[in-house]
């Protein structure tokens, strides 16, 4: 008890500090007004489009899964999984179906016996670096393709595959140091070749049409699951990077409207501009907003990219970096903690986070240089 008491009023005081500072800023009623609604609109336009991709991601995965292309691509591509990611071949699964959708896709084919049992444990746990580290890919590419950028978010595409490299093997070695074991026990029960036929036997006496519908609605019903369970990470997570990093509304004053804030991060971006200059090439010091922001949510982070071309702060090089932080980073802080804890690996979150942290930095470092090299 007393233990208990003596961590609360540490706990209260950090609580007043960060509540007092954005309250005098903003105002205290702007302030709640703020963060609900800015909750809000990240739970009906976030959340709930995350939970779709699941749903579909999770029906096109579980057919995928059942009628034998997971076994193809494990065949096809351990070759290169391998040596570069230290992974089955059948990941490169989950990297087509994040890199269509979003990062938790990968934890619906994770929950698939049939596609987990190529992996060992800490291969399976790293899987959510290995997903994240493509999520969203697609849509980044296209919409930087759209502000007019034809080559820069291609060569964020090689930043985000290089980041990937290190964000994962990172967290196979954090995880083989800390729990030895899981080098060598796999992820599931590994079945019998007996076991694998009367399986298939079953699949096929059903017929084709059950087959597909069974496989549709047991994978859409996981990625409903999957999708309840980032909900939390995302509006908290996500509602406080954002508060930190966006200003006042036009005016310059504070209405309580969603998404606006005290623009910390910014500022504290500014007094090391040097720093992130020569590691990201940045001209202004605005534009750290944009991997703080995809820290939280990707789709955010793109949102302010035609702002910060009105005023004339991004460059070809800017695009560059955004596409491979945004694609390799793309909102993990806000999904990590429910995609390890949905997998039961809750005690792997800390180093999930700093390894995907340190894979996502050399990713735009990769891309900054890449594209000095190309120009």
């Amino acid at each position: 008890m007393n233990k208990k008491i003596f961590e609360g009023i540490p706990c209260l005081l950090i609580l007043g500090i960060i509540f007092g500072y954005l309250g005098s800023k903003m105002g205290v009623a702007n302030m709640m007004n703020t963060i609900m609604k800015t909750a809000f609109d990240l739970l009906l336009n976030t959340c709930f489009f995350l939970m779709a991709i699941c749903v579909i991601t999770g029906a096109l995965g579980k057919i995928l899964s059942k009628f034998g292309v997971v076994a193809l691509f494990e065949k096809l591509l351990r070759p290169l999984m391998r040596p570069l990611f230290n992974l089955p071949g059948t990941a490169s699964l989950g990297a087509c179906l994040t890199f269509l959708s979003d990062n938790p896709a990968i934890i619906t084919l994770a929950h698939d016996k049939k596609f987990a049992r190529f992996f060992r444990k800490y291969q399976l746990i790293s899987l959510t670096n290995f997903g994240t580290a493509f999520g969203m890919g697609l849509l980044v590419i296209v919409f930087m393709v759209g502000q007019g950028y034809t080559t820069a978010p291609f060569v964020g595409l090689l930043g985000s595959f290089c980041g990937c490299i290190v964000s994962t093997r990172l967290m196979q070695w954090f995880i083989c140091r800390s729990y030895p074991q899981y080098r060598e026990e796999m992820a599931c029960e590994v079945y019998s070749e007996e076991k694998l036929a009367e399986i298939k036997s079953e699949h096929e006496a059903k017929g084709l049409f059950m087959r597909i519908l069974d496989a549709i609605l047991d994978g859409g019903k996981a990625g409903v699951e999957i999708g309840m369970s980032i909900i939390p990470g995302v509006l908290v997570i996500s509602t406080t990077v954002m508060i930190l990093t966006f200003g006042a509304s036009a005016d310059g004053t504070y209405t309580g409207a969603a998404y606006e804030g005290v623009e910390l991060l910014p500022w504290l971006a500014e007094k090391c501009s040097v720093v992130f200059h020569w590691l990201f090439g940045f001209q202004d010091p605005h534009l750290v907003a944009f991997p703080i922001t995809a820290l939280g949510a990707v789709g955010a982070a793109l949102g302010l990219v035609p702002n910060f071309a009105a005023q004339g702060w991004i460059d070809d090089n800017a695009v560059a970096v955004f596409t491979a932080i945004g694609m390799c980073w793309s909102g993990y802080l806000s999904t990590h903690t429910a995609m390890l804890d949905s997998l039961g690996y809750r005690q792997l979150t800390s180093k999930a986070i700093l390894a995907h942290t340190i894979g996502g930095l050399c990713a735009g470092i990769v891309a900054h240089w890449a594209f000095v090299l190309f120009a």
